[in-house]
């Protein structure tokens, strides 16, 4: 994801809350794997 400008990161819903949420340098490695926009959504999921 170098270079890119942050209004082309890619985007996703959160599972709980339904906002979209743009790609993080912390999430590079596990993206696929990311359901969640923060850990209050994950920790809230049920």
């Amino acid at each position: 994801m170098r270079g890119v400008k942050k209004a082309n990161l890619p985007t996703k819903v959160c599972a709980t809350c339904g906002r979209p949420f743009a790609w993080r340098k912390k999430w590079e490695r596990c993206w696929a794997e990311v359901r969640h926009c923060s850990d209050r959504c994950r920790k809230d999921r049920r």
